[in-house]
């Protein structure tokens, strides 16, 4: 199994800063891509930033130029570095991983238990 726990949320204010992390542990033979998600209330889930198994990453409209994507292979840590918050970045922010458990196994996917981000004044 393979757990995924992120940390790093809370309340902030309008223009600040925030750093999420995720970290995997558990049976990881490689993992692919990393990304964040996050939910609003009342809205459906939405992507927000990934960075690929070689290091590439790509983000939402909504947040190009305020946030970035960063990985650590070594410790199997993804982090969101957010800038310039603003109201409706308010959501609960969820890590998503998909990972290989050994050789000759398809890669799937997991999410870890989200953390609330808060922007208000």
């Amino acid at each position: 199994q393979v757990h995924l726990v992120e940390s790093g949320g809370g309340l902030v204010q309008p223009g600040g800063s925030l750093r999420l992390s995720c970290a995997a542990s558990g049976s990881i033979f490689r993992i692919h891509n990393l990304a964040w998600y996050r939910q609003a209330p009342g809205k459906q889930r939405e992507f927000v930033a990934i960075i690929t198994l070689g290091g590439s990453a790509d983000y939402a409209d909504s947040v190009k130029g305020r946030f970035t994507i960063s990985k650590d292979n070594v410790k199997n840590t993804v982090d969101l570095q957010m800038n310039s918050l603003k109201a409706e970045d308010t959501a609960v922010y969820y890590c998503n991983a998909q990972v290989r458990r050994a050789v000759g196994i398809t890669a799937e996917d997991y999410w870890g238990q989200g953390t609330q981000v808060t922007v208000s004044s």
